[in-house]
C-alpha cells in the first residue's frame, strides 16, 4: 500500500492560493482592483464587498474608478476604503469614486517588501504544519502495521519532494512580488 498524498497536495494548493491572494493585497505603485477585494461597506444594513456594490476598473496606471450601482452608497464606500487605511487618496465626484495610488517612496517600497516577506513566512509555517501532520500520520500507519518501514521511508521522500516543490513555488511568488514592488 502506498501512502495517499491527495489531501496533503490539496492543503499545499490552499497555502499557495492563500499566499497569492495575500500578495495581491500588498500595494504596488500600480492600480489594481484586487486591493479592494477585502473591503466591505454597509449597503442597506448589510456589510457587502465593494465589488458587489460597484464596477471597479483601472482608469490609468495609478487610478481606480469605482462606479456604484446605487449612488446613495458612495459615502459608505468612501468611509470603508478610508477605514481600511491603505494609504490611497479618495476623490468623490458625480459618478462615484476615483482612487489614486500615490507614488511609492524607496522607504515605503522596503516596508511593502517586508510585509510581503512576512506573508511568505506565514505560508511557509503553514506548509511545515501540514508536513508535520502528514509525517505523524505516516509514522502512525507504520506503527499500526498499515505500511512497511520501506514504504514509510518512500512516503517520507515523496512528502519532502512535495514540500520542496511547494516552498520553491512560494518563493517564486514572493520574488515576483518583490520585483513588482521595487521596480513599481
Amino acid at each position: 500500500m502506498n501512502y495517499d498524498f491527495n489531501n496533503f497536495k490539496d492543503a499545499l494548493e490552499e497555502v499557495k492560493s492563500w499566499l497569492e491572494k495575500e500578495l495581491k493585497t500588498v500595494r504596488t505603485g500600480r492600480a489594481t482592483p484586487a486591493i479592494l477585494d477585502g473591503i466591505k461597506a454597509e449597503n442597506y444594513g448589510v456589510m457587502t464587498p465593494l465589488n458587489q456594490m460597484a464596477n471597479i476598473s483601472v482608469e490609468d496606471a495609478r487610478t481606480l474608478r469605482v462606479l456604484p450601482f446605487d449612488l446613495s452608497s458612495v459615502k459608505e464606500m468612501e468611509r470603508a476604503i478610508t477605514d481600511a487605511n491603505l494609504g490611497l487618496s479618495i476623490m468623490v465626484d458625480e459618478q462615484g469614486l476615483r482612487i489614486v495610488f500615490p507614488e511609492l517612496t524607496g522607504e515605503r517600497r522596503q516596508e511593502l517588501v517586508k510585509m510581503a516577506k512576512g506573508k511568505l513566512e506565514e505560508a511557509r509555517v503553514s506548509v511545515r504544519r501540514e508536513r508535520d501532520e502528514v509525517w505523524n500520520d505516516i509514522q502512525q500507519k507504520e506503527q499500526s502495521g498499515e505500511i512497511t518501514e520501506d514504504e514509510k521511508y518512500s512516503a517520507k521522500e515523496e512528502m519532502e519532494r512535495l514540500v520542496k516543490e511547494a516552498n520553491e513555488q512560494l518563493e517564486r511568488m514572493f520574488e515576483d512580488k518583490e520585483k513588482e514592488i521595487l521596480e513599481g
